[in-house]
């Protein structure tokens, strides 16, 4: 076991996943000399060369297109999108092609390919830097969607995601690169897909969030311990697919249900997680489901603490909950 920080634990992941297998290859803007912007792939080009870390013109479409070709040839790519706001121009590419090659073969070309990138607000990037789009992609058949939120975890889901016969869009927290640390296990340590991580247990409501909103969902979790309310965390960390069956079962216990996400409201990843809960859980709520998360307006630059859950937010929003039942 190592200490490492969630952007370590990322290169770390990918530094191992590159010595275990020659088929896997980097391929990304400014990945190479300069180790990407936010350093997750440091040091990487110089261990392996720049024929297995590729710096890329800019052009999202040229990237996502030559992962897809270097995969149907056997390769497993690892794109990276500096950040996921830029990863529109090869929205075609992932949702028409990417998603859908598998299906399309028969099984005979399941296309390994894992796209990296960052994802979300914290860092004061603005509207162009910090959108949290994941929906999007998880509506796609065909997708794979990974967000962890610890150290352990962005290793673990990144080795699993990379080995993955299906294509992998995989979410790093920006916010939390570096302000999150935690121990690593060494070796080729995997984390399942579809498997919610318990966070927490509680009694009194389950909160449900992934990515840069678990800590503050943990720091209201023990806010309102101290007011006596027992709050159970559940992080997702898999979107797609979702471990439903964990969703479920918490609810069952507590009997509330509030989810966390930094997306816009209208159309979020917390809308799903409502509509399974009134499937599969209705008999078990006793309070409406709430949601705590971003706005629907463009993501502001002054204004991003506003935008951005906190743990006061969530804490307002449990509680209501909790007493309303």
């Amino acid at each position: 076991m190592t200490e490492r920080t969630l952007v370590q634990a990322v290169n770390r992941g990918l530094f191992e996943a590159m010595q275990a297998d020659p088929d896997v290859v980097l391929l990304g803007e400014d990945i190479g000399v300069n180790g990407g912007v936010f350093r997750a792939t440091e040091g990487l080009a110089q261990q392996f060369g720049t024929d297995r870390v590729v710096d890329t013109p800019l052009s999202e479409t040229g990237i996502v297109g030559t992962a897809i070709g270097m995969a149907l040839y056997g390769l497993k790519p690892v794109a990276e999108i500096q950040f996921l706001d830029f990863i529109y121009p090869a929205f075609d590419q992932i949702v028409s092609e990417l998603a859908k090659f598998r299906y399309r073969s028969g099984g005979q070309y399941p296309c390994h390919v894992v796209i990296r990138t960052p994802y979300g607000g914290g860092i004061k990037g603005g509207l162009y830097h910090s959108q949290s789009s994941e929906a999007y992609f998880a509506h796609t058949p065909g997708l794979k969607v990974i967000v962890p939120s610890t150290p352990a975890d962005a290793k673990g889901l990144l080795l699993t995601a990379i080995q993955d016969e299906d294509p992998v869009l995989f979410l790093e927290p920006k916010r939390i690169y570096r302000s999150v640390t935690g121990e690593v296990p060494d070796g080729d340590h995997r984390v399942p897909f579809g498997v919610a991580r318990l966070v927490r247990e509680g009694t009194d409501a389950s909160v449900f969030a992934y990515g840069a909103m678990i800590p503050p969902t943990v720091d209201a979790a023990e806010t309102l311990a101290g007011e006596g309310i027992s709050v159970e965390v559940i992080d997702l960390r898999s979107l797609v697919p979702l471990d439903e069956a964990a969703v479920v079962a918490s609810v069952e216990k507590t009997g509330r249900a509030v989810v966390v996400h930094e997306a816009p409201r209208t159309c979020g990843f917390g809308a799903e997680i409502s509509a399974l809960l009134a499937e599969r859980a209705f008999y078990s709520l006793k309070a409406p489901i709430a949601r705590v998360t971003g706005f629907d307006t463009p993501f502001p630059y002054a204004l991003e603490n506003v935008y951005l859950p906190d743990a006061a937010r969530i804490a307002h929003a449990i509680r209501s909950t909790v007493r309303s039942g």
